[in-house]
């Protein structure tokens, strides 16, 4: 009898359940007819509810009962409706009229303060209790992103631009996505997010945009990403928002029985990152109960021409909890006319949870198992608000786009389209080949950057192509093989670099090369040789400095876990010197310039003799605090707010395979990029090392320093920008390294009459280098960046011990040496 019972009621509670209606319709202005974009329909005396799509149409499934729905929309009177559901669906549609704000009780006398200081004081009063109030909670939160272009230009960089689609028409759907989460907070700074299911349009097996970023008004700074702006935005209720701010009280509202001030928020100068707009304050609390507010290009926003943010809250208890966010961006870049969408509708708050011992661990965003893998039927009873036409219509034209784009007769006609070869390609850009349908590619370099001239070689050409096969997950192979050749000394030096990569759940790779090779003495190749190419022909100098080894290399790399990677090399070279043709050419004769010997002039003048080296080297990298991206099939470091540590330690040993170098060395080090918020951003790096032992070390084994001694600027928290390449090589028992950059993002341009306008950003910062017996360099620049968004020019100025002081320009590209 009680197995009867049980079935029973699972039964009729299923029955009950399967009797939940829907209840539709759209909302729309009274004053002109126009739908609300986004408005938000609440059921009273709950967090429950759904979001209207950007038509204003809405579908809110409830059980049979009486409800009173809530209708709210910024800027608009909110209207409550009783309705009874019973197992008939239902349309309501509704109106929603603007509010008429109540002025009548505030008096503001000539050259008074106006009412919405003493409402922003009081905000900013309670914001850092407002900030973290809530100790813990969980939530449900529905994503969804939709980036559209308006218009676009027929080619980009020379190439046609195509999207594939068989559409011709201008407006193009860029990408749509949705995502279903669980959210989880616990304060003051543990975070989870639970992807529960997630769907990219065209991408069965895409993963959409599904970490929600609630962006609260309560910090003082709102970063909004370092492509917007580096430095952030300051929040209308800052500390500090009274030195940027000013207010305009508007009148009040009253909403679930509160009194609310609204607050027109106006920058006081242009060119500062401000917002402008509107931000709701409840009377009394002090909570943000909406915000309506835009940021655009002349408030020092990159990229985009305008970003718009609106919020709305809801009461929950004491609380004011967030209920719906959404971000409109749009912009024009290099012809790109776009625009776009991105909500977040939260629901069933619990502000009590019991989280498990070990809930919150390193993994801040777990993306469950098929979560990518539900059916169009599950979207539609889930989401909380209806589809567009056009979103309908871009799953329907990309899912069947993507199943045909997998058919092997697809797969073949659009290889062969792509794989053209034209002479450009050839000459400037490369070429990329693929054969989708195995799943491989073949890469060539352009001949600009495989043909070079030094002074050991003369004209020479490194040919490098590439294979590759993709396989099932992170498992990939490549092979690499490199052909050498010096017109002038005639030497020929092939070379084989096989690189296989795999790991589940962190990144592995096995990587072996082997051959004749030409090497740079400082293994790292401080100097491109394009750009040596230059500097030989046309200025005379030979910066490029080479030997030639038979070698052997194996390379072990793996993630560990906890922000901890294991890397290992096995090597073996075989050592050969090089000398200059004995008669070089250049195209421009520089008075008073010769060619200087291949062999550094620092190492003195006795060229390296033949040798050989066996070596081992390990390494550790730790960042502590990763936290982790978790999806079904791997997990992906995502950073930490702490520096890097990475330890290593490299031995030659004597004897094994003729090996004559004899020596231990180590290296330390620690860097970071530091987030200092409307200051700014620092750079740093640290190194310590040296030699434990050094019975024998050759020339290329000494520790090396990358110098530049060219107009293009190397990374600069990684080298010196005026020191010669080996003037500062040693075999020291230790020595120390500095490197800091400090980039003001904006921070004292934007108060300069007119050149606030460029958006350029001022960089300092130095670099030093300590050795023994008190030897040392020290460099200091200041520069200008963001010069047209990618360029930065550098004046430097050097000292050293026993020395004269250096001084010079350097300039830096996106392609960099």
């Amino acid at each position: 009898m009680l197995r009867f019972w049980v079935i029973f009621l699972f039964i009729l509670f299923s029955q009950l359940d399967g009797l939940a209606t829907e209840i539709s319709g759209t909302i729309k202005s009274v004053t002109n007819n126009e739908p609300l974009p986004f408005s938000s329909v609440l059921v009273k005396g709950s967090t429950k509810g759904a979001s209207a799509n950007s038509s204003g149409f809405y579908s809110i499934t409830l059980s049979p009962g009486t409800y009173v729905l809530v209708f709210q929309y910024i800027g608009y009177q909110t209207v409550e409706h009783k309705i009874t559901v019973s197992s008939t669906p239902q349309k309501l549609d509704i109106t929603l009229v603007r509010r008429d704000y109540q002025l009548n009780e505030v008096i503001v006398k000539t050259g008074g303060e106006d009412p919405a200081y003493s409402i922003i004081r009081n905000a900013i009063a309670k914001r850092a209790l407002h900030l973290k109030e809530i100790k813990k909670y969980t939530t449900e939160v529905y994503i969804k992103g939709q980036l559209q272009l308006r218009n676009y230009p027929k080619t980009f960089m020379g190439q046609k631009v195509d999207f594939e689609d068989g559409d011709s028409s201008k407006r193009k759907m860029l990408l749509l996505s949705e995502t279903i989460a669980k959210y989880s907070v616990n304060e003051p700074d543990q975070r989870k997010v639970e992807v529960i299911s997630t769907k990219v349009s065209g991408r069965s097996d895409g993963f959409g945009f599904s970490n929600p970023q609630i962006i609260s008004f309560y910090d003082n700074i709102i970063s909004l990403g370092n492509g917007l702006n580096p430095r952030g935005f300051i929040s209308p209720i800052a500390d500090n928002a009274l030195n940027f701010y000013k207010y305009k009280f508007e009148g009040t509202f009253y909403e679930f029985g509160k009194e609310i001030s609204r607050i027109k928020v106006i920058p006081k100068r242009a060119y500062e990152p401000l917002f402008t707009g509107y931000i709701h304050i409840t009377e009394n609390d002090w909570h943000v109960q909406s915000v309506d507010l835009k940021l655009l290009r002349k408030q020092q926003m990159q990229l985009l021409d305008t970003l718009t943010i609106q919020q709305q809250y809801i009461p929950l208890e004491k609380y004011w909890v967030i209920k719906q966010q959404v971000i409109y961006p749009s912009g024009k870049f290099f012809g790109f006319d776009f625009f776009g969408s991105f909500l977040q509708v939260y629901d069933q708050f619990n502000i009590a949870p019991n989280f498990k011992p070990k809930y919150f661990n390193n993994t801040v965003l777990k993306f469950n198992d098929s979560s990518n893998k539900k059916t169009m039927a599950y979207w539609d009873s889930i989401r909380p608000l209806p589809l567009l036409l056009e979103e309908i219509k871009d799953y329907k034209k990309k899912d069947s786009l993507e199943k045909v784009r997998e058919s092997p007769a697809y797969l073949d006609s659009l290889d062969k389209i792509r794989n053209k070869f034209t002479l450009s390609n050839l000459l400037l850009t490369g070429k990329f080949f693929s054969k989708r349908k195995t799943k491989t590619s073949f890469n060539i370099e352009p001949l600009i950057n495989t043909i070079n001239f030094n002074t050991v070689e003369g004209g020479v050409i490194n040919l490098a192509p590439q294979w590759r096969k993709q396989m099932e997950g992170r498992k990939s192979l490549s092979i690499t093989p490199e052909l050498r050749y010096g017109f002038a000394n005639k030497h020929f030096n092939p070379s084989l670099t096989v690189n296989y990569t795999f790991g589940k759940k962190y990144i592995q790779s096995f990587n072996f090369s082997g051959g004749k090779k030409v090497f740079q003495f400082n293994n790292a190749a401080p100097i491109s040789e394009f750009i040596n190419s230059y500097y030989t022909l046309m200025r005379e100098q030979n910066f490029l400095k080479i030997y030639e080894a038979d070698f052997l290399r194996l390379n072990y790399n793996a993630g560990i876990g906890n922000g901890l990677n294991f890397s290992g090399v096995v090597q073996y070279q075989d050592r050969r010197p090089l000398t200059n043709l004995p008669d070089v050419a250049f195209w421009k004769d520089i008075p008073n310039r010769t060619i200087t010997s291949n062999h550094p002039a620092e190492f003195g003048t006795i060229p390296m003799q033949r040798h050989q080296a066996f070596i081992i080297s390990a390494g550790f990298s730790w960042l502590p605090g990763a936290k982790y991206v978790e999806y079904p099939d791997r997990k992906v470091n995502i950073g930490s707010g702490y520096p890097t540590f990475n330890l290593s330690v490299t031995k030659a040993f004597a004897g094994i395979l003729g090996s004559d170098a004899n020596y231990t060395k180590w290296r330390l080090s620690i860097s970071d990029d530091l987030d200092l918020k409307l200051a700014g951003e620092l750079n740093y790096a640290f190194t310590a090392g040296g030699f434990l032992q050094k019975d024998k070390v050759f020339e290329p084994d000494q520790v090396h320093f990358l110098g530049n001694q060219v107009l293009l600027a190397s990374a600069f928290t990684r080298s010196f920008q005026l020191a010669p390449y080996y003037k500062f090589s040693n075999t020291a028992s230790l020595y120390g390294t500095g490197h800091i950059e400090y980039h003001l993002n904006g921070l004292l341009t934007n108060k300069i009459p007119g050149f606030k306008k460029l958006n350029w950003f001022i960089v300092t910062g130095a670099n030093a280098l300590l050795l023994e017996k008190g030897k040392y360099y020290v460099e200091y620049f200041l520069g200008l960046e963001n010069i047209f968004k990618v360029i930065r020019v550098d004046f430097i100025r050097s000292i050293e011990k026993g020395g004269a002081a250096n001084s010079g320009i350097r300039l830096a590209l996106p392609f960099g040496q």
